[in-house]
Parts: C-alpha cells; structure tokens; sequence
C-alpha cells in the first residue's frame, strides 16, 4: 500500500474514533515498530539511491501528520470527556453535608496556647526542656540545695540520686540562665511536671505548668505586677484586680503569692473566695541574687523576676471547673464543652 492510501484510510479511521482506547490503538497500527509506517520504511530496500531519499521524506511526514493528528484528537476526546462529567456528574449544593465527628482542642493546650499568644506579643520567647531533669538544675540551681526543707513540699518521683521527674518548670530557666551569655532574658517555660500529692478534686500528681522568667537592668517589682497585671486582664477579660503577698520561694527574694480578684462576686466575698474577695492563682518574686550570680551574672548590676502558674488552676477559674481529675479522664463529654472556645 502506497503513502496516498494509508493517509486516506487513516483519516478515515480517525474521524470516526470516539474514545482514548480506540486511539491509542489506531497510534500503536500505524506507528509501532511493527506498524503499517515502519512497513513503509521496509520498501526503500527495493528503490534506487535517488527514490530513497524522496521516499523517506515522504514517509517521515506522513508519519508526524499522523502523530500530530493523534495528540489533537487525543485532546478533543479528553475534553469531550471532561464535559461530560461536568454536565452529567452535578452535585446538588442544597443537600445537607456529612456531618463528620471532628474533635477540638483540649481546654489546658487552649489555655497553654492563649498564655503563649500573649506572652509572644510582649516579647518573650517559649522554651521547653525534658520532663526528665537532674537534681542540680531542678533544685540545686534554684537555690534549693541538698536537705533544704523546702524540699518537702516538693517531694517527687526519684528516678536515681541524680535524676528525677521535674517539679517544675523552673528547671528550664536555671538552665536558660546557665546556657545565655547575653541579657535581657524574656521566657517562658510551659510543661508537666510532677510531684508525690493526693489526687483529689484539687490535686493531681502530675500537673501542666508555665513559668516566666525576666532578667536584665533595673527591673523592679512594680515591672512584675505590670506584667502578671496584663496576664490577669488576659485570662479573666478586664477588671480583675491583682494583689500581692508576701512568701517564700528559693528561687526568689522577696517572694510573693498572687491572687486575683474572684470572678464569682467581682470581690466582694462569696463561697468560692472564702468570702476574702480573692482567688490564690500564681507565686512569684525577684529572682534572688544568689541564683544570678551562680549564673555567672553580677547581681549588683542585674535584677530579674520570675513567676509559676499551673495551667490546670488558671483553667478552673476561667472556666468555672470543679474537679481537676476532669482534664485527665479522657472523656469527649468533657472536652466537646470548650469547642466554642476554639
């Protein structure tokens, strides 16, 4: 068969395919290596130098008409079938969509996460560290040395002599400020920790907490109450008052206990304050001298302050939860109740 005679059938052929498959094989008829053009090419043994040359010209654009009529009509069928499942595959946009379960953030990482939100926003920056924490940066470092009976009320869970479960979170800032060499330090420091106490409505042995720590030139407690000011204003909406007294905690001095004014009675004194108008939420102080100079920092030239806050305490109260055993029984009941607070 002659180039004229292939070129009429295949047009032929080609018109009247209707669908990819049939496509690719009118592709694989005329163009494979056993194909009716490759046949062709088997004829130049038979003619002169002369035919050759003009013969082979001839069937090489014999052959890329056909390819290029196959990758047009391969288009046009593809979107012919395009078409058509857009006209025959139409979703009624008025049907009710699948209600799927989805669940919401647990309400301690909504509150871990809004404490960040703020604290970013005043500069500070969030560092973690290991749940698994030795002695000397868990108690030593925070000026809380081998037999202190501060000790007591932070009986833990003693690994070996030398490794514990922390805590507290102040175990990442003895490490901060053992790890920078330059001031200001702005952090803070959210974790479990975990320590020997009853469980009960109020207590658990393992609890999330945040820390806070502030260091560089002349800070004062006046910048503390500013800050823990804004972190009240945050946490219970605007009008919580904030009052300080005084404590003792190693890692500071002076030390003070911090309540906020009961979001109950607005503080004039109900069940809830023990009709004192007041709420204990967070300790706090000015990080001690002996703590910045074991950091290799000259404590008569810096000041620094610092703060803890467990998140369960801070949730209750936002919140209005009685039973702290709630963020720990796993139970979707519990958790569905703060998807509006997402």
């Amino acid at each position: 068969m002659d180039i004229q005679n292939l070129k009429i059938v295949f047009d032929q052929k080609i018109q009247a395919i209707q669908n990819i498959e049939k496509l690719n094989e009118l592709k694989i008829e005329y163009t494979s290596k056993k194909g009716l053009i490759q046949g062709l090419m088997q004829e130049m043994k038979n003619l002169s130098n002369e035919e050759k040359r003009s013969f082979g010209q001839k069937v090489n654009e014999f052959k890329e008409e056909v390819l290029k009529q196959i990758e047009l009509k391969e288009k046009l069928l593809k979107q012919a079938e395009l078409n058509h499942r857009i006209n025959n595959d139409k979703i009624d946009i008025t049907l009710d969509s699948y209600n799927f379960n989805r669940g919401n953030i647990h309400p301690l990482n909504l509150v871990v996460k809004e404490i960040e939100d703020l604290f970013i926003s005043m500069g500070f920056e969030v560092v973690e560290g290991s749940e698994v924490e030795s002695d000397f940066y868990n108690f030593e470092r925070a000026n809380t040395p081998l037999n202190h009976p501060a000790r007591d009320m932070q009986d833990t869970f003693y690994i070996n002599k030398e490794l514990l479960l922390r805590t507290h979170t102040t175990a990442i800032q003895t490490r901060v400020l053992d790890e920078r060499e330059t001031l200001p330090i702005k952090v803070i420091c959210p974790g479990k920790v975990y320590r020997k106490d009853d469980d009960d409505a109020t207590h658990s042995h393992q609890f999330m907490q945040i820390e806070g720590l502030v260091v560089g030139e002349n800070l004062s407690v006046s910048d503390l109450k500013a800050t823990l000011q804004k972190l009240a204003d945050k946490m219970f909406k605007n009008g919580r008052e904030i009052r300080f007294r005084p404590s003792y905690f190693p890692f500071t001095e002076p030390s003070f206990e911090v309540d906020v004014s009961c979001h109950i009675c607005n503080g004039k004194g109900c069940n809830t304050c023990k009709n004192s108008g007041f709420i204990e939420v967070l300790g706090s102080g000015m990080v001690h001298p002996k703590v910045l100079e074991d950091a290799g920092f000259d404590a008569t030239r810096y000041s620094g302050f610092a703060f803890g806050l467990g998140v369960e305490r801070i949730a209750m109260l936002k919140y209005g939860i009685d039973d702290i055993r709630n963020f720990y029984v796993n139970d979707l009941r519990f958790n569905r109740n703060f998807k509006r607070f997402e």
